[in-house]
C-alpha cells in the first residue's frame, strides 16, 4: 500500500502555519518542575481518569497494565515501516523501552555495528479517551525530546500523539478515523508541531497528508535542552467544538468543528482515542527538512517523559447523582454514575429523557460495582438497562449482570451493538437467575472487539 492510500503517516512536508483561532483557555502548568516529578494535581473542576508518572525501578520495562508495545516495522498487516517510510524496528527491550528509576521513561533509538537502527514504541491499552459530551479532556505529558541538534539529530523524529480507536485492528481507515498530533519534533529543531488529521488522503477537507496544524517552538530553554508541558484539550462545552493545543500553558493553535463538513468531523471523533510515545528514526517527516539517519546521526539520545495524565471536566454538563449511604432498591432506577467504583468508565451528560449523566467508553474489561441493592425477600428475575450505543459496524458486546465479585459468573446478560448513536437511547431487558436478598451488584463489559461500544444511563430489576 502506498503512503497516500489511507494510512496514519504523521510525516508530513512542511506544515502551513494556521492562524491561531479563537476560543483561547488558560492551562496551569508547572514547566520548571524537575525531572521525575509527579503529575500535577487536577485543577479545580477537572478529574484525573488516567495518569502515568513512569515510578519504578530503573531498567525495567513499563507498566503492562497501562502500556502495550508496538514491535517491529508494522502493525500486523497494516503498511509497512508503519506507513511513514521510517527505517528503525521498534522493540520491547529495555534498551529501547525503560524506567530511569527517577521517575521517568526513555524511549531510546540504537543504532547497531552494523547500522541497524531500533527504537521504542508504546500506546495505552485504553482506546476511550474522549470528553464527555458537555465536557472537556485534556492530555498531557512533560517530557523533554532528545538531546541532540544540529548534524547529529538527523533523522530523529519524537511524538506524543493520538489514533481514533477505530484503528486498532483495522490499520486501513486513515485519516479518517482521526489523529491529534500533541507534539512532533524532528532534526533537534526548537520546533514542535500539533496537528489535527482526519477526512482523506490526499487532500480532502483536512489537507491531507499536511493535515490542520500549525508550530510553535519552546522559551526559557529548548524542546531538546529541557523539559516541556505538551497539552491537548478537546472542548465539547463550546459551539463549534474545539481541540487547542498547548505548549507550557500557551493555546498556539485550534482546530474547530466548523473548519471542515460535520462528516468528516464525526468521523474523526465520535469515539474513543488511544495515546502513543515513541521515537521513529528517519521517514518522510524528516525527509522534509534535510532527511537522515546518515553517519553524522548520533545514536542512543532519548526522548525522557515524566509523566503523561489525562483529565476530564464536565463544565456544562448534568448533575451526577453519587452513590447513596445506605442500601439501593433493586427495583427502582440505579443510576449508572452512582458507582461506588469502576475501571474504564467516563461520566458524560446524557440527552435522554430527565437529563443527568451516563457512563460511557465502556469497552471489554471495563466495570462499575454499585454496593448494597436490597432485592428483598420475592425473587429477582429480570435486569433493564438503558443503553445506547454509536458502536461501529460489526462491533458488539455483553452488559453483564454479576453479583458480590466480578469474576463470580454473570447471572444474566444482553448482547447489545449500535443503536443509532452514543445518545441514541433504547431499554433493554434480559433474564437473570433468581436473585433475594442484599447484594453488590457488578456491571461488567464484555466485547471480543476492544472498541468502545456501549453507554449506560440506568438500570433496575424486575420480577
Amino acid at each position: 500500500m502506498s503512503e497516500t492510500s489511507g494510512i496514519p503517516r504523521r510525516r508530513r512536508a512542511l506544515v502551513a502555519v494556521l492562524s491561531t483561532l479563537g476560543l483561547a483557555a488558560a492551562v496551569a502548568t508547572a514547566a520548571t518542575l524537575p525531572a521525575g516529578a509527579s503529575a500535577p494535581t487536577p485543577p479545580t473542576g477537572w478529574t484525573q481518569v488516567f495518569v502515568d508518572d513512569f515510578d519504578g525501578t530503573a531498567g525495567t520495562g513499563v507498566s503492562t497494565t497501562n502500556w502495550q508495545y508496538a514491535t517491529g516495522t508494522s502493525y500486523p498487516g497494516g503498511p509497512a515501516n508503519w506507513g511513514t517510510g521510517e527505517i528503525e524496528t521498534m522493540t520491547n527491550s529495555t534498551n529501547n523501552v525503560s524506567l530511569d528509576g527517577s521517575g521517568n521513561l526513555r524511549i531510546t533509538p540504537i543504532r547497531d555495528s552494523a547500522g541497524n537502527w531500533t527504537s521504542g514504541r508504546i500506546e495505552t491499552n485504553r482506546t476511550d479517551f474522549q470528553p464527555p459530551a458537555g465536557g472537556k479532556l485534556r492530555v498531557e505529558a512533560r517530557l523533554q525530546v532528545p538531546n541532540v541538534t544540529g548534524a547529529s539529530a538527523l533523522g530523529y523524529w519524537p511524538a506524543f500523539w493520538m489514533l481514533g480507536s477505530p484503528y486498532r485492528g483495522n490499520y486501513q481507515n486513515w485519516p479518517s478515523v482521526g489523529e491529534i498530533d500533541i507534539m512532533e519534533n524532528t532534526q533537534g529543531l526548537n520546533t514542535i508541531w500539533g496537528t489535527l488529521h482526519c477526512g482523506t488522503s490526499p487532500g480532502g477537507p483536512c489537507n491531507e497528508t499536511t493535515g490542520l496544524g500549525s508550530t510553535t517552538t519552546c522559551t526559557g530553554t529548548t524542546c531538546q535542552a529541557g523539559f516541556h508541558t505538551y497539552s491537548m484539550e478537546w472542548d465539547r462545552s463550546v459551539s463549534p467544538e474545539a481541540i487547542r493545543f498547548y505548549v507550557d500553558g500557551t493555546n498556539y493553535h485550534t482546530v474547530t468543528a466548523n473548519q471542515v463538513d460535520a462528516t468528516t468531523w464525526s468521523n474523526a471523533t465520535n469515539h474513543g482515542f488511544f495515546i502513543i510515545l515513541n521515537v521513529a528514526m528517519g521517514g518522510a517527516f524528516p525527509a522534509a527538512f534535510g532527511g537522515g539517519p546518515d553517519a553524522n546521526t548520533v545514536s542512543g539520545r532519548p526522548m525522557v517523559v515524566d509523566y503523561v495524565q489525562v483529565l476530564q471536566s464536565t463544565t456544562g454538563g448534568g448533575t451526577t447523582t453519587p452513590p447513596p449511604t445506605g442500601s439501593r432498591d433493586a427495583y427502582s432506577a440505579i443510576q449508572a454514575e452512582s458507582y461506588n467504583s469502576q475501571s474504564g468508565t467516563l461520566t458524560e451528560t446524557t440527552t435522554d429523557t430527565g437529563g443527568g449523566q451516563n457512563i460511557g467508553s465502556l469497552a471489554n474489561g471495563d466495570w462499575a460495582l454499585y454496593q448494597g441493592v436490597n432485592f428483598g425477600s420475592t425473587a429477582a428475575t429480570q435486569f433493564v438497562a438503558r443503553v445506547a450505543s454509536g458502536a461501529n459496524s460489526g462491533v458488539s458486546g455483553l452488559v453483564e449482570v454479576r453479583l458480590d465479585s466480578r469474576t463470580n459468573t454473570p447471572i444474566g446478560s444482553f448482547s447489545i451493538g449500535n443503536t443509532g448513536g452514543w445518545q441514541s437511547w433504547r431499554t433493554v431487558p434480559a433474564n437473570i437467575s433468581s436473585v433475594t436478598g442484599t447484594h453488590d451488584v457488578y456491571l461488567t463489559f464484555t466485547s471480543g472487539q476492544a472498541q468502545d461500544f456501549v453507554n449506560v444511563n440506568w438500570f433496575n430489576f424486575g420480577h
